[in-house]
């Protein structure tokens, strides 16, 4: 699949589960129960143990059309060129870093960097960022993608922390391409609740068409 075919599935779906875990075990249930409710776009970050291993059985375990598999928490280019040779379509990392931009766009995988000022998001996006990823997201609240998309509107936001069911609509509504969800969409993993992600998720999705509908 090419870049701009992930990109644009990133952007139908409108939804980025991020995928933290404390076992390798655990972020393949996270992961199968979020498929499960609906949500395709995985981001699988690299705090979880042996993050390119998780990444290379998700590969294996979905195909393209089940799965929009990503690496998170990718703070440098090495660790993205790892992530890509196990299967990762696109590169999300918490901070821009031009190293790892210019790395993604040499392989033509889609990258979003992190950014929380609107000087960041120019840089990035003059960087060839393909979405930039507001983060930390509560900092600043949906107010703060108008205020960037006033004078940039051309900008692709994807804001993430701070993103819930109960707050998702007013995200889209303020701009945002596509959110990340964390802890609001995978806390159940911590009681061994997986059926909680997957009611979640799909309260999510149903919340994100809402929004667009209006």
């Amino acid at each position: 699949m090419t870049k701009e075919q992930i990109i644009t599935k990133i952007r139908d779906s409108g939804l980025v589960a991020v995928v933290r875990a404390e076992t390798i075990d655990q972020a393949l249930k996270i992961t199968d129960a979020c498929i499960e409710g609906g949500v395709s776009a995985i981001e699988l970050t690299f705090t979880v143990p042996f993050a390119h291993h998780v990444i290379g059985d998700l590969r294996k375990r979905y195909t393209d059309e089940q799965i929009i598999l990503g690496a998170g928490t990718v703070l440098d280019p090495e660790t993205a060129r790892i992530a890509i040779l196990e299967g990762a379509s696109y590169i999300v990392s918490p901070a821009f870093n031009e190293a790892t931009v210019r790395l993604c766009n040499r392989y033509r995988i889609a990258c979003m960097p992190g950014c929380m000022t609107i000087k960041e998001v120019l840089t990035a996006m003059e960087a060839g960022a393909d979405i930039v990823k507001v983060f930390p997201g509560e900092t600043f609240g949906p107010a703060f993608l108008k205020s960037i998309k006033g004078p940039v509107p051309q900008a692709e936001l994807m804001p993430t922390g701070g993103v819930s069911v109960e707050n998702v609509g007013e995200w889209i509504k303020a701009g945002a391409v596509a959110v990340g969800a964390g802890g609001s969409l995978t806390s159940g993993a911590k009681k061994g609740d997986y059926k909680l992600i997957t009611e979640t998720g799909k309260k999510f999705i149903a919340a994100i068409k809402a929004a667009r509908a209006k």
